[in-house]
């Protein structure tokens, strides 16, 4: 793509359609007149005195707590420089954008049309009222300095310069962990500075909170060295202005052990860095172009460790690791300023995140295979969930520390909680199953485990304690991948069919014994046997395994008949059936039968509807079931609608406690206001179903994967439904998170049907 074509782009990304990137959207129901009155005049006045009675009930009745306003003048502009208010404003636009999408932070950017520090300051000291915190942005040096410093001193709202404060944040979490790596001491490391602005002041003290001695820190700006003996030094560069003799970036990076480089491109020279200490680390940040480019740094030197500012090499030191987070924790204590213990308790927590497992999303998306600690790796990614539930809790618990929070968290777990639901509510129901797994986590045997994804979804349920894997193939190859992908399934059990000569003998005779009237041999039991999907299914029914996955490399039928075969169904079900749940921002919709029963009949769809009933109620969540068609309550005549009308009324008379009603189109099933408006007398009105039946495979096949596409909602299946013990199936070529989460819906499953085993021998187990 040409430059011209990337420019267009951009302007058209941000032309089209609405102009701009945001907009406000109420968060109170409009739809009525008496939403108005409420929202406007008369009912405004109650919150109003209420205010007026006591002034920090602002936090309780407006958006004041969750609304920051990023401020600037346009002044010094991303690499742009000094460009106007106007012209500034499509970032300002941007930085609220990843506040929101990051940390549910909503934002008004404001743009102002002054480079006058004290009509600066006064006109965000009178917007105080309004805002919960300020993110000043894009300001030049030194003005910036004085304009936070004031700002910081008269107001007692959170204000912070993410030009200055969001990089040395990141740069400093990740110099901890470089020097830990390259067996260094921050107290002890010799630091080379290539520029004297915002960013590099700000990153230097930071250094030195941390540990960093001042007198290591060598700084240098477009005139060479900053020496305390150069004339006309201003109170800013002076605070780091050496007494050694250096004069230019040449001598001063001689046997030094750090470059941090926050000014202009290609000022560091290969010959330059080869004279650095051992184990060097260099953070050449400059962007677009680093002050040494990647190849040619680690090309010069194998011993390094690097980060730039760009995605798209290792490293990436991005403020949006930092600036959501920080004042997400200050916000939700209402902290009165960002202080020294915050930004230190955020540095900490980013560097400890990067030490940790990284999650299969974050692979994804950066493609790679096995993302880990380590040289290429100092800092966590930008599109890592965990950020919020790691970074807001340390903040929010330093400004309690340090006596700067008007609120107090007592529930941290709880404050984690909600912080996860401020991202959406469709992971919400995927973390308590999560959890419940946990509580008792079952062993689950991977049939196909001679395959990489296979075994990162092994090592991230035996690490998170959800399950205990057993896998299933040539133990030469299973090592071989462990040992390649630096896995660690120390102490995993790893069985090979063909070794087990005494079980292969054991499950061949139960195999012909069990099928040997419906066509198999006894030669033909041993031969199936081989196949691991029919050992797997064994192992279960022996109970040598809880469940078995399976299914990632071989089509569905392929999975399912061994169950079938040797499992069988459940003793009061007559037929298997699949569903998905989708994970969605109105949260989660279970959809069924998508995967099995081509075109069942109405005893069929009967059985299928208490199937995902009965599954849906394991996840504590009561199904409220719609009966799909194409046809509302017989508005249109025709077979699919009179079968579905026929299931429905079966199932009223049969299972009196199942909510479930029908038949209907899909909008109604899920737009409470549109099936009361149209059909009230309706069973599921009131609230949106949450379980879909389609009346054919093929219905209900489409919709889960247009839905999954064009919903961007998260599909979690096939869970197979109706088997005497739980084996589940994966989609071909499914993601390392899609088989974690089936391996977890697994262990629940086993978990119920153990559940319901017990109450049974008690006695107390009576079926809808």
């Amino acid at each position: 793509m040409s430059k011209t074509n990337r420019k267009q782009d951009a302007l058209d990304y941000h032309s089209q359609g609405r102009p701009g990137k945001i907009q406000v959207l109420p968060t109170k129901p409009t739809n009525s007149q008496r939403d108005l009155s409420l929202a406007y005049s008369p009912g405004v006045a109650e919150p109003c005195l209420r205010i007026a009675d006591n002034v920090e009930d602002v936090y309780k009745y407006t958006a004041k707590g969750n609304l920051v306003a990023v401020i600037s003048n346009g002044s010094a502009v991303l690499g742009l420089g000094d460009i106007g208010p106007e012209a500034g404003k499509p970032v300002m636009e941007g930085k609220g954008l990843l506040f929101k999408i990051f940390a549910d932070i909503d934002v008004f950017d404001l743009e102002l049309d002054t480079k006058n520090v004290d009509e600066f300051v006064n006109i965000v000291k009178a917007l105080q009222p309004t805002f919960g915190g300020v993110n000043l942005e894009d300001i030049k040096a030194p003005e910036c300095f004085e304009i936070e410093r004031r700002l910081k001193e008269e107001m007692n709202i959170p204000v912070m310069h993410d030009d200055q404060h969001g990089t040395a944040i990141i740069s400093a979490a990740a110099l901890i962990n470089a020097c830990e790596l390259q067996k260094k001491k921050l107290d002890k490391v010799k630091i080379v500075v290539s520029g004297a602005g915002a960013a590099a002041i700000s990153c230097s003290r930071l250094y030195v909170s941390l540990g960093a001695t001042k007198e290591n820190i060598v700084m240098i700006d477009r005139s060479g060295v900053i020496r305390s003996d150069r004339e006309n030094l201003d109170s800013l560069k002076s605070e780091f202005a050496t007494k050694r003799n250096l004069n230019t970036l040449d001598e001063a990076i001689k046997d030094a052990d750090v470059f941090i480089g926050l000014s202009s491109a290609n000022v560091l020279s290969a010959d330059a860095l080869k004279t650095m200490a051992k184990n060097p680390i260099v953070f050449a940040m400059a962007n677009p172009d680093p002050e040494i480019a990647y190849e040619l740094a680690i090309q010069n030197r194998k011993d390094i460790i690097m980060a730039t500012g760009r995605s798209d090499y290792p490293n990436q030191v991005n403020n949006v690791l930092g600036f959501p987070y920080i004042f997400r924790g200050a916000l939700d204590v209402r902290a009165t300023t960002i202080n020294e213990e915050m930004k230190i308790a955020a540095v900490k927590a980013i560097a400890e995140l990067a030490k940790k497992p990284v999650p299969e999303a974050v692979n994804l998306a950066y493609n790679s295979t096995n993302l880990k600690f380590g040289k290429d790796y100092i800092i966590p990614k930008p599109i890592d969930l965990r950020l919020i539930t790691t970074v807001s809790p340390a903040v929010a618990k330093a400004a309690i520390d340090s006596g700067v929070a008007k609120k107090i968290i007592t529930d941290w777990d709880a404050y984690k909680d909600e912080l996860h639901k401020r991202l959406g509510t469709e992971d919400a129901l995927l973390r308590a199953i999560t959890n419940k797994a946990k509580s008792a986590p079952k062993k689950v045997v991977f049939a196909e485990a001679d395959n990489y994804k296979i075994l990162k979804a092994a090592q991230i349920v035996k690490d998170d304690g959800i399950a205990i894997p057993i896998l299933l193939g040539n133990k030469a190859t299973i090592k071989q991948i462990i040992h390649e992908n630096a896995l660690d399934l120390d102490g995993v059990e790893i069985i090979d069919p063909f070794e087990e000569t005494v079980r292969q003998k054991k499950y061949s005779e139960f195999l012909y014994k069990k099928r040997q009237r419906r066509g198999i041999s006894l030669f033909q039991a041993q031969k199936l046997m081989r196949d691991r999907n029919y050992f797997g299914a064994c192992m279960v029914e022996f109970g040598e395994a809880d469940t078995l996955i399976s299914g990632l490399t071989k089509d569905y039928a392929a999975t399912v008949r061994p169950a079938l075969q040797i499992i069988g169904t459940a003793p009061s079900v007559n037929r298997v059936a699949g569903m998905y749940m989708m994970l969605t921002r109105k949260g989660p919709i279970f959809f069924g039968d998508t995967t099995i029963n081509e075109n069942p009949t109405v005893e069929e769809l009967v059985d299928i509807t208490a199937l995902i009933h009965d599954t849906v109620k394991q996840f504590n969540i009561t199904p409220r079931i719609a009966m799909l068609s194409y046809s509302n309550f017989g508005s249109t005549e025709g077979e699919v609608p009179l079968k579905v009308r026929a299931a429905v009324k079966i199932l009223h008379e049969k299972y009196p406690d199942i909510i479930v009603d029908g038949e209907m189109q899909g909008n109604f099933a899920i737009n409470p206001a549109l099936l009361k408006d149209n059909f009230p007398f309706s069973t599921l009105v009131g609230q949106p179903a949450n379980t879909l039946v389609f009346p054919n495979l093929e219905s209900g096949n489409i919709a889960y994967k247009l839905l999954q596409e064009l919903g961007e909602a998260e599909a979690v299946g096939p869970i197979l439904l109706g088997l005497n013990k739980p084996v589940h199936v994966l989609q071909l070529g499914s993601s390392v998170r899609e088989i974690v989460n089936m391996v977890t819906i697994a262990v629940v499953d086993v978990q119920s049907k153990e559940a319901e085993k017990n109450i049974r021998k008690r006695g107390l187990f009576k079926k809808n």
